[in-house]
Order: structure tokens, then sequence, then C-alpha cells
């Protein structure tokens, strides 16, 4: 079934299930819900579809998993201790194939039928955004025969080592796309308004993410190298300030829908930017109190005086939550991140690595991406690290371990905590669970860490080729046995 999403309908559905209603083959009974529409429009729908995937349930709960935040009462309670059963996961699933991956699909066509392969570009981008975080979250999914309901009414599912392969090559060809110059894109791109430069740098640090996700550092230094080059050319989800329709989800979520759910009561990522605590990343060089501010509001108002996510919105503070912030989806910061921990791991020296870290800090120093109005507030003080600092007895490595390790210890660090909000950090924390240099999370409950999305009910009913041994949240996912 072809279903299109219309654009502001779309936010809408972030934090509710999807409907699927009987159309009646060769009409259209309800004008409110067309069979069919013009490629703009469906591509419009498809970058929304894929804001709700990206900044959905799916980031709360992995939020809350990885140690941003905290399950504080009712049902996310239970989550937070790893209580969730299939069936919790069946909208998530739906943002995926029915929201993202079928309204790409649909985009494709109709670009290629008018030969706009800038419009095809972009969607396929879009497309192996929503697809790689499916594969990042549950292992194994549906590709080749995904979301084409009327030919492949039970898709099979492929393994994540073909996933992530296909989708390395679904983003060539959205590069080849853009890079011939065939075809106009205007406003119905709602992230770049159709800037065929900042799309092809956005997919080359998609592809440099995959590839780092799968230990290739090489081949992600490579692709890094010509990925997003500024934080003006970073991919994020727009905001407003309309109730239901456009306001930024987890916003929604804590203030509207379910405030009081989550917390960040003693949550890992507080306890490393709050200059109060124990485990304070902070040093002679680096002060934190401006981003724990934008991050984190210690007084709390959901959540009666606790510690959560900043959700302010006034025109004196603005929360990295608030009602009209925008989302990161591909960014620089993941960019330059990325080159500093790939060039280390790939051989090429501290001093390579320190030069991409300390041009990160230098953009942090400068204001980064915290809102300016923590600035007056808090100091902004990232300043330039040494080799030195990471030698042992150095700032950095107090406790006496290599160079290299502890320089790769400070940029994961980094890393998962400039991912806040995202699925990233938990990607991270995974490939280098058990590491030294890894982020070393407890388990909320219990002795295990879950390393998994569970597989939908709604998908293990209907699918007849769903797997039949069904893995648990503490399976490990393929790439990371």
């Amino acid at each position: 079934m072809k279903r299109i999403y219309k654009p502001v309908a779309v936010l809408m559905l972030g934090l509710s299930l999807f409907s699927c209603e009987k159309i009646v083959d060769d009409m259209n009974i309800d004008p409110n819900n067309p069979t069919d529409a013009p490629g703009d429009l469906t591509l419009t729908g498809t970058q929304l579809a894929n804001v709700v995937v990206q900044e959905g349930i799916a980031s709360l709960l992995v939020s809350i998993w990885s140690g941003y935040a905290t399950g504080h009462d009712r049902q996310w309670r239970d989550y937070y201790n790893y209580n969730i059963t299939s069936g919790n996961f069946d909208s998530e699933w739906n943002n995926v194939f029915r929201g993202t991956v079928n309204n790409a699909q649909i985009t494709i066509e109709k670009a290629m039928e008018l030969n706009n392969r800038k419009m095809a570009g972009i969607a396929k981008i879009v497309m192996a955004n929503s697809l790689a975080t499916a594969t990042e979250l549950w292992g194994d999914i549906p590709f080749e025969q995904a979301g084409k309901i009327e030919e492949f009414p039970n898709p099979m599912f492929e393994s994540q080592a073909d996933v992530y392969a296909k989708l390395l090559i679904l983003l060539d060809d959205a590069i080849a796309d853009l890079e011939s110059g065939v075809g106009t894109v205007g406003d119905e791109d709602i992230h770049f308004g159709g800037d065929a430069t900042k799309w092809i740098q956005a997919a080359y640090t998609l592809k440099a993410r995959l590839l780092t996700d799968t230990e290739q550092y090489e081949a992600a230094y490579t692709a890094a190298e010509n990925g997003i080059s500024t934080y003006e050319n970073s991919l994020y989800a727009p905001h407003g300030e309309i109730a239901s329709v456009n306001q930024n989800q987890f916003y929604a979520f804590l203030t509207q829908s379910r405030p009081g759910d989550i917390s960040a009561a003693n949550a890992y990522n507080v306890n490393l930017l709050d200059p109060k605590s124990t485990t304070y990343r902070g040093n002679a060089k680096t002060d934190e109190s401006a981003r724990f501010l934008f991050y984190y509001r210690p007084d709390g108002v959901n959540t009666s005086g606790v510690t959560e996510p900043n959700t302010s919105s006034s025109a004196t503070a603005r929360g990295f939550f608030a009602m009209n912030a925008s989302f990161p989806l591909v960014t620089y910061q993941e960019n330059i991140l990325t080159l500093a921990e790939t060039a280390l791991r790939s051989g090429m020296g501290v001093d390579q690595a320190l030069e991409y870290l300390n041009s990160y800090r230098s953009f942090l120093s400068s204001g980064g991406y915290i809102d300016p109005t923590y600035e007056s507030t808090a100091t902004l003080k990232y300043e330039p690290y040494v080799a030195a600092d990471f030698a042992a007895g150095g700032i950095e490595n107090e406790d006496g371990i290599s160079q290299e390790d502890a320089l790769l210890r400070e940029i994961m660090q980094e890393r998962y905590v400039t991912f806040y909000g995202t699925h990233l950090g938990w990607n991270d924390e995974r490939r280098t669970r058990g590491e030294v240099f890894g982020v070393n999370l407890a388990p909320n409950t219990g002795t295990e860490l879950p390393w998994r999305f569970i597989y939908p009910q709604n998908e293990l009913n209907s699918n007849l080729n769903a797997p039949s041994v069904v893995p648990g949240i503490f399976s490990k996912l393929p790439i990371y046995e």
C-alpha cells in the first residue's frame, strides 16, 4: 500500500501509533488521506517521518538506557529497569518502514520519472538515515523488500552485515545523483532547501558513522574527510511553537504528554558534567558549567525538584530541548569527533588525533552548539590540550594508562557527552563496551546492559518471514559479536 504522509501531520505521529486504514482501490474516499501526491510533498513527508524516527520514542528510550536520563515514573520506570515487551516497539518500527522508507521510495520513483536526480538523491540519504538507525537498534531488518507492501507483504529480513554494505551503496548512489547537478529542489526540502553540497557532506558523515559502527576505521576516516565541514552545514530537524504540530518532540513529551515520567536523577551524563559531582570531567583546561546547564535543569520543574532534561524555552534560557529547539540528526560535531577517533585508531598518531580534538574544543570555546543564553551564566572554557596532558601523570591520565588510550578515552567521552539526546552515544557505548577507554556504564538494574531493541509484536504476528527465535534486549547485535 502506498501511504502518503501529509507534511503538517507527520510530527503529530511521533508520540503515538501509526494507523493503517483500508483504502478502496482506485478511489480516494477521504480527501484528508490522499492515495497519491506530487514528489515535492512526498519528499517533505519523508523528511518529517525521518525526524520522528530519529527524535521520537526510540531516542527517549535510548536516553534512559545509555545514561543520559532516568526513567522516573509509571511505565518509564519499568523501561528504565529493562522491563519491556515486543509490543512497545510497534510504533517505532512503523515510523521507519511505513513512515520514512515507503514515502522515500515513492519520492524516488516520482523524482526519476521527471529525471530529478537531486530530489532522488536527497530521498535516498533520508531513507538511509532511517534504515541505518533501524539496523543499529534492531540488527537484521528487511532492506531490499522493505516498504514494498503490495509486492512483498512478508518482506525478508537480511543480515545486519548485508544491510550495512547496502546502506553504503545507497549513500554512494545518492552522492552520485547529487553530483550530477540534474534536477531542482527548493523549499520542499525542510533541511537545506535543496543545497546539494550540504546533502553530499551529510551523506559522507553518514557513511563514516556506518563504517565506524563496524570498526572499519580507515575507511571511516576517509569518508569523514569529505563529511560535514562546518556547524552551519549540519543536518538538524527544525521545530516551531505550535503544540502537536511542530514542537521539539522531547519538549512535548517531557512537558505535555508525560511530565514527570523521565528525569535525569543521578544519570551518568549528569555526573560527568555537573561541577559538583565527584566524577566531573572538567579540569584546569575544561569548564563544563555552561554545557551542564544547557542540557539539564538541576532544580527540576516536571519532576518536583529532581534534576531533569532542560526544556526551558524563555528568551533568557533555551535548553537543549526547548520548545522550538532544532534536533541534531547528522552534524559537524559528529564528523570532527569521528575524524579524531578514527585518526587515532588508524595509527595516524597522537598529534593528528589531538589536532582534530582541539579544533572541536575551539568550536566549543566559541559557543559551539550551546545556546547563547547560557554563555552569560557560566564559563565556556575548552583550552587546547597538549600531548603531555595524556602522558602518564598528565591531567587526562592520572591512572597511568598508555598515552594513546588516555587520548582515546577523552575522545570517546567527548563523543558520548556531545551525542546527548540521540542514539549515537549508545552506538559508541555498545561498540566499546569492556574497553578501558569505553564509556563504562553500570546497569540500571541487575548485572547486564541491554544490547538491542526487541522486534515489534505486530511484525512478528503479521510477517511470515520474521525471525522465529526472537532475540531479547540482552542478546548482542551481530556487529558486536
